[in-house]
């Protein structure tokens, strides 16, 4: 189906919301945004009154539907990136984990291959990599295997962008490690510089910012906490308008209050919904691995032998309805956070990440809870009732 009319649904635009309006597609590209009823003689997909959103952009995403990035399998990112259509995520960040160099090799080499060939109408899209490690702190490893943190050098991060032929766009790194600040001033203006698995001082964190850094990795998780006279991490990352923060929205990794007060310090133009998630997110309760690690999967929790989290296995769209569940606010308010403000920072928002002529048609139809119902990828359609 090459033209199509997508009407009787409320339309969230950087403008504001439609109520009822349509959205014409044509050859995969958004070609018209309407208000009021659809009268032309194009087939129609009738949206029931429901909402449509920008397909979801996942910034850090390990894995899920039983496939992790680090298998380095072309099959198992196939799979994934089908598999993600089905929660409204239309685009992702392949992400990968503190292990050793043959392996983040062997999954740069494999998220490249499959980028030259990926089915942009029937599967989520990569739009390259999040490096999560090696050049962290050991103090914070989190889940990552503490065997293989290195330091970052320039030569390092550099041996991993010419693997990933360039397509290494955020990398998480601890700001105060021994490197990290002649690393961040020479490659900040082709890599997004994550700070996370640190245990920087406020301090420590603005002047990264300062020399180039933009984001937080997974805030409340991995980093040093707030108190009065030590403010860290989160108190830098609260105040510093200069730098963008992640969270995983699954009221496990932080408490919904926190997730409140970190919408409302960055406000919904600087904070970003991810997932962080592992292999297990779509798949029974048991006995996983992520990175190496035995990692046990019981409800909503997947955690390491330790009693650590390890990642998460939360869906995009469950996450938009936490998002305004725990901020008490409105769709309106926060869809920007699930799609926009990624795609600005990857720098494809000519391309995605809002309801825009001109635009790929990714889009997503959720009700009022915010289940799926409908995902289109570029403008081929894809119905989950």
């Amino acid at each position: 189906m090459t033209e199509f009319v997508v009407a009787n649904g409320h339309i969230y635009t950087e403008d504001g919301v439609i109520d009822q309006g349509y959205i014409r597609v044509a050859n995969g590209k958004i070609a018209e945004v309407g208000s009021g009823d659809y009268n032309g003689d194009l087939q129609v997909i009738d949206a029931e009154g429901k909402n449509i959103l920008p397909g979801f952009i996942d910034i850090h995403i390990h894995g899920g539907y039983g496939e992790d990035a680090m298998d380095a399998s072309f099959d198992g990112m196939k799979h994934l990136s089908e598999s993600l259509l089905s929660e409204g995520t239309t685009t992702y960040l392949a992400t990968t984990m503190t292990q050793s160099v043959e392996n983040i090799d062997r999954a740069l080499e494999n998220v490249v291959e499959y980028m030259k060939f990926q089915d942009k109408e029937n599967a989520a899209e990569v739009a390259g990599v999040h490096l999560e490690g090696p050049f962290i702190s050991e103090h914070k490893v989190g889940a990552q295997n503490p065997k293989y943190v290195q330091r970052p050098t320039i030569d390092a991060i550099q041996h991993f962008q010419a693997v990933a032929q360039g397509n290494i766009k955020v990398m998480t790194f601890a700001p105060e490690v021994e490197g990290a600040k002649e690393a961040l001033e020479a490659l900040s203006d082709n890599i997004i510089f994550s700070i996370g698995h640190t245990v920087a001082t406020y301090d420590e964190v603005n002047e990264a910012v300062a020399h180039g850094a933009k984001h937080a990795t997974h805030l409340y998780n991995a980093g040093t906490p707030f108190e009065h006279r030590a403010p860290g991490v989160f108190g830098a990352v609260w105040t510093n308008d200069e730098i963008n923060a992640e969270a995983i929205v699954d009221g496990i990794h932080s408490h919904p209050a926190a997730i409140k007060t970190a919408f409302r310090m960055k406000g919904n133009q600087h904070f970003y919904l991810i997932t962080d998630a592992m292999r297990a997110k779509g798949m029974p309760d048991g006995e996983y691995d992520l990175g190496g690690q035995n990692v046990t999967v019981k409800g909503s929790e997947a955690r390491l032998a330790s009693g650590a989290l390890a990642g998460s296995i939360l869906k995009m769209n469950d996450g938009v309805r936490n998002l305004i569940a725990f901020t008490e606010s409105s769709l309106e308010e926060v869809w920007r956070a699930t799609s926009l403000n990624q795609a600005i920072a990857l720098d494809i928002d000519n391309k995605k990440g809002s309801i825009q002529v001109g635009k790929d048609a990714d889009l997503v139809i959720v009700d009022d809870n915010i289940n799926v119902s409908t995902t289109i990828k570029n403008g081929t359609i894809h119905a989950f009732e």
